[in-house]
């Protein structure tokens, strides 16, 4: 076809590996694939974002119901303050950790203590660890 080089072979694959691992082992992986922690400015943004979407949503809501039932201003007032609370609770969860499940967090030295028994082979499997 041209008298161009043929397409790289097999015989310096090895090569090429070698160097692609090189390349990757200097970074580290990500722990659990948790994303980085966001920046103030970032966190703000966020909390911010949640609150104000919940309080439109809440009002778009109150003002359909009163579109519906006829009911002006009664459905967007009780929705307004409802979106409110919805906005606030979704900002104590982000702040405090919860996710979506704000009762099933475990205490923060509860942890750390069931880690240090698993660890040390004291724990209730006699097949876990601590063995010589």
């Amino acid at each position: 076809m041209s008298n161009q080089d043929p397409p790289t072979s097999l015989e310096n694959l090895d090569d090429r590996l070698r160097h692609a691992k090189k390349r990757h082992e200097g970074q580290k992986p990500r722990e659990g694939g948790a994303a980085a922690p966001m920046s103030g400015f970032g966190l703000a943004f966020r909390y911010g974002v949640e609150m104000v979407s919940a309080v439109i949503v809440g009002t778009g809501i109150g003002l359909l119901i009163d579109n519906w039932l006829e009911i002006a201003p009664w459905g967007m007032i009780v929705f307004f303050f409802l979106g409110a609370a919805a906005g606030m609770l979704n900002v104590y969860r982000a702040v405090a950790g919860f996710g979506l499940a704000p009762g099933y967090k475990a205490p923060q030295g509860e942890k750390a203590q069931d880690d240090e028994v698993l660890n040390s082979g004291k724990g209730n499997d006699p097949d876990a660890g601590g063995k010589k």
